[in-house]
């Protein structure tokens, strides 16, 4: 079959470029195969291998300017326009190189492709494919990193993916991503690892010291992480070298690196060499510290050299290629002093070194040779090859895009799973995750992020850490292990146990969770595998400095997972010995507690109640200690119903007598009123990660939610009605107005949090992320600043309450207020809104009686009170993790797919401009997806 495929500079050094050229140097034996690079950077390709294949390309930016590579009569000036305009196949974002002048030549060249098979190799490509490609060719894209870690790059994945015919990932664990995020709009599905290159002869005697890395310099790469951890054991092995192939953006920063720890002599940066082959022979160890990878064929090229190879743990690739023990060693990802660890383990030992060598060598091609991929290949062409012609394979591909669709994705925006940071179960432990699968009777358990999970929608942040303590401890119980809790503010639960006592806890959680799919992340293991093991395979554990046990849950939907950042960590303590000056017992993994970074016993006298149940505890985490947060803190909603009638013909009729048109336009304000349900899943975002807040007060005009669950004891409606000083203001339509009455609120505690229906808190938080122990309030600055100019009668209502508040301000206090604040839940204090509705009763009066946005209103709740708070002591400044995405703008869509599988923030608000460019009802679609999607959980807050 005559096979293409598509890169995007076919001439270039880089991983996906050398992947390709091995894998078409693989099937051209027994396959018509061609590349097609879109541009042409070189006059021949770095590969060599690439040299082999035939090559097609379509712009040449080899001379001064891009040209078309086919015959064209197009001049120069022509050319010069095209490519300084952008792309429109392809978005900047995705791969910012393309042009016009690509989005041509591409799309006569793929229109017209006769071939079989298509592999794309990146997701802008693949985009490219599924909109130009005629039907009848198999359209495959190759993905050639850790696709749920590619940030914009990765935009197109989810979008595209229906509409090709097969996907094909490097590792089990991104594609078991592809399948909890596609669902049933996913295409062929498959993981094929990359082949050891054919004809790789070279093989290291390992007699040299040598330590080789060859990377990118980039940051994912963490080159630094290996400089220092080199640097760590230099002394400890004289005449030991680093020598680093490759270049990049970071190049300048190691160089710095390298000379402060005076390793210039010892660490060489090599610039990149079209030969490694050859320096793969002269290594003795190699070294893979990165964050991200998806299967590094510099890893391939390391062991088929017959040198080991040390690496992070990360979520892919490493753990799939090196089998720890056996032909390299695994360390903790990011943990430098293990990775230290791990290489000199292997520098001072000659014969370990040259055993796993030897492993390495014979082991790689017996899983990773050409012939052994290549027939995978080929079987997954055939089989696609076959059906072209069916008519049911368009039908599906229509199918699966509606699907997509259906399921709220859009243009910009598509569902996506969480990512996983531990990478997935061995074939060992996998075999008998199988068999718990095969022997479970409930049905429940699927795999997800490379381990068994069940599948649950209704389990709680809280409710699922306090069950990985429940388990852990109920284990200890029962094999009486005497445990303490270490009181945290965090989302998790740690105890402490003996260090004695280690191979007891194995065998009691082994025992007693043995055929149960809970598992125990190994901290800082010396010698096992770091990861995540079965409970009962504890007993193999050996030494290592703690566990966290954790049970993993994922929803119906795939897109909330509970893992190990909720698990019960088991941390095993050491006391000091009489040689130390401070007695007492300290922890191996982590340094400190709330109380220190030692106890004075493990003998418990006091206990800690965690939901229902009382655990034991030292009498000093019963204090109350100085970063305590012990007062009450509620949260306040304004919210409105812009569907209800009776409230839109209040709203008329009020607009009729103040003068107001009430068919719509900018001054409509029906954008600040648009209620798309998002008030249910900010309180389900206060459920999921605020389990500490008090009450709720929601803030209406006489309307209550259908779905509301008004019964549950922390949740009150309150009326304008009950708020507003003179009833003769109602009713109002003004936010400003409402939020000046907020501290009126009857039962109110005096600290609380005012958030926005589009507001959403998106990780675990604490009291103290927004207010200090002594009752300081915090505040979150913008950037935005508010403009210096006079107010104007046309001023956009946001800035000319913002002049106001700068107005009032200057005159009483001297200074100038410059700046407005994020879109966050707002820490207020009672009485300091109090205070300005009685110092400044004219300006808030005011702002009360207007029925609508004036330019004469105050911000209070929003800015003034910061300001205020912060110029009479009661607020300071702070930081917050936050996004503000705005639905209207289709460039922000994709942002919540990012932030789907990320969940990188800890709130976020999801605003609209007036002038949207998204429709209104795509708007609702993809906001309900994505908040049913973030959130699946019901809160208590809601009817049963």
């Amino acid at each position: 079959m005559k096979i293409t495929f598509l890169l995007t500079w076919g001439d270039e050094m880089g991983g996906t470029e050398m992947a390709a050229y091995t894998q078409a140097v693989h099937l051209a034996p027994r396959h018509d195969v061609e590349v097609i690079s879109v541009f042409k950077t070189r006059e021949e390709p770095f590969f060599g291998s690439g040299r082999a294949i035939s090559r097609r390309y379509l712009v040449d930016r080899t001379g001064p300017y891009g040209k078309p590579v086919r015959a064209s009569d197009l001049d120069e000036q022509a050319c010069r326009t095209l490519t300084s305009l952008p792309s429109e196949l392809i978005k900047p974002a995705w791969e910012p190189t393309f042009d016009r002048l690509s989005d041509i030549e591409m799309s006569a060249a793929l229109g017209s492709l006769e071939t079989d098979v298509l592999i794309t190799t990146t997701p802008a490509l693949m985009a490219a494919a599924a909109d130009l490609v005629p039907s009848r060719v198999i359209t495959v894209h190759q993905e050639h990193r850790v696709s749920q870690m590619r940030g914009a790059s990765g935009e197109p994945m989810l979008v595209y993916a229906p509409r090709v015919d097969a996907v094909v990932s490097l590792t089990e664990s991104t594609n078991d991503w592809f399948v909890d995020s596609l669902g049933e709009a996913a295409p062929v599905l498959a993981a094929i690892p990359n082949a050891v290159p054919s004809g790789y002869r070279p093989r290291s005697d390992l007699d040299g010291k040598a330590i080789v890395l060859a990377a990118r310099m980039t940051p994912e790469k963490r080159l630094d992480h290996a400089i220092e951890a080199f640097a760590s054991i230099a002394d400890q092995h004289p005449g030991w070298v680093m020598r680093i192939f490759g270049d990049g953006p970071q190049e300048v920063r190691l160089r710095r690196i390298i000379e402060g720890l005076a390793l210039h002599d010892r660490v060489h940066l090599m610039g990149r060499s079209p030969d490694m082959e050859q320096e793969w022979a002269k290594a003795a160890l190699a070294v893979l510290p990165s964050r991200y990878e998806a299967f590094g064929l510099v890893q391939l090229e390391a062991l088929a050299a017959g040198v080991p190879v040390v690496a992070y743990d990360i979520v892919t690739g490493p753990a799939e290629i090196i089998r720890h023990g056996v032909d390299g060693l695994l360390a903790p990802a990011g943990d430098k002093e293990s990775l230290a660890v791990a290489m000199s383990k292997l520098m001072e030992d000659d014969d370990l070194r040259r055993s796993y060598g030897k492993a390495a060598r014979q082991g790689v091609y017996e899983r990773f040779g050409a012939d052994k991929i290549t027939e995978r290949w080929e079987e997954l062409f055939t089989r696609l090859v076959a059906r072209r012609d069916d008519p049911r394979r368009l039908a599906e591909r229509a199918d699966r895009t509606a699907r997509r669709v259906a399921a709220g994705g859009s243009r910009s925006f598509n569902v996506a799973a969480p990512i996983s940071v531990l990478s997935g179960s061995a074939d060992e432990q996998k075999a008998r995750e199988v068999l718990l699968q095969a022997q479970d009777r409930t049905g429940t358990l699927v795999r997800s992020a490379g381990r068994l999970a069940e599948v649950r929608d209704d389990v709680l942040a809280p409710r699922m850490a306090e069950w990985n303590l429940e388990i852990a401890t109920d284990a200890l119980a029962a094999h009486h292990i005497p445990y303490v809790l270490l009181r945290e503010n965090g989302a998790s639960h740690r105890i402490a146990v003996e260090v004695e006592r280690r191979e007891q806890v194995f065998e009691a959680l082994a025992t007693e969770l043995h055929g149960k799919p809970v598992y125990a992340e190994l901290i800082t293991p010396r010698g096992a595998a770091p990861g995540a093991v079965l409970a009962e395979r504890l007993r193999e554990a050996g030494d290592v400095a703690g566990l966290r046990v954790f049970k993993p849950l994922v929803t119906e939907s795939r897109t909330l997972r509970y893992g190990p950042a909720f698990g019960c960590t088991i941390e095993f303590w050491t006391e000091n010995d009489e040689t130390e000056e401070l007695p007492g017992w300290r922890s191996a993994p982590r340094g400190t507690t709330l109380i220190g970074p030692r106890v004075p016993s493990l003998k418990a006298d006091a206990t800690l109640r965690v939901g229902e149940r009382d655990h034991p505890t030292l009498a000093p985490f019963t204090d109350r200690l100085m970063w305590d947060i012990d007062f009450p803190v509620d949260v306040v909603y304004t919210w409105v119903d812009d569907t209800d009638p009776r409230w839109r013909e209040r709203r008329d009729n009020a607009k009729r007598a103040a003068g107001i048109d009430t068919d719509g336009g900018a001054n409509s304000g029906d954008v600040r009123f648009r209620n798309r349900d998002e008030l249910r899943y900010s309180l389900r975002s206060l459920a999921m990660y605020a389990p500490w807040v008090r009450n709720v007060y929601l803030v209406t005009d006489d309307q209550t939610p259908a779905w509301l669950n008004t019964e549950h004891p922390g949740i009150k409606v309150v009326s304008h009605r009950e708020i507003f000083a003179d009833p003769d203001r109602l009713p109002t339509f003004n936010s400003h107005a409402i939020e000046s009455q907020l501290h009126r609120i009857e039962g109110l505690s005096e600290h609380f949090l005012y958030f926005n229906d589009d507001v959403f808190l998106g990780q675990p938080l604490t009291a103290r992320s927004f207010f200090h122990s002594n009752g300081m309030a915090c505040f979150f600055r913008s950037p935005t600043a508010i403009p210096p100019s006079e107010l104007s009668d046309d001023e956009e209502g946001y800035f000319a309450a913002g002049k106001n508040n700068r107005a009032l301000l200057q005159r009483h206090f001297g200074y100038t207020a410059t700046h407005s604040f994020l879109h966050t839940p707002h820490p207020l204090r009672r009485s300091v809104l109090a205070e300005i509705a009685e110092k400044f009763p004219e300006e808030t009066g005011a702002t009360a009686a207007n029925r609508f946005r004036e330019s004469t209103d105050l911000s209070i709740v929003s800015s003034l009170h910061h300001h205020y708070g912060y110029l009479t002591g009661r607020s300071v400044p702070s930081t917050i993790s936050c996004a503000y995405i705005n639905a209207g703008d289709y460039s922000h869509h994709s942002r919540l797919s990012r932030m789907l599988a990320t969940r990188s923030h800890s709130v976020f608000c999801i605003g609209e401009s007036p002038d949207a460019e998204v429709p209104a009802d795509e708007q609702d679609r993809v906001l309900r997806a994505f908040l049913g999607a973030y959130f699946p959980v019901r809160s208590p807050y809601e009817k049963g």
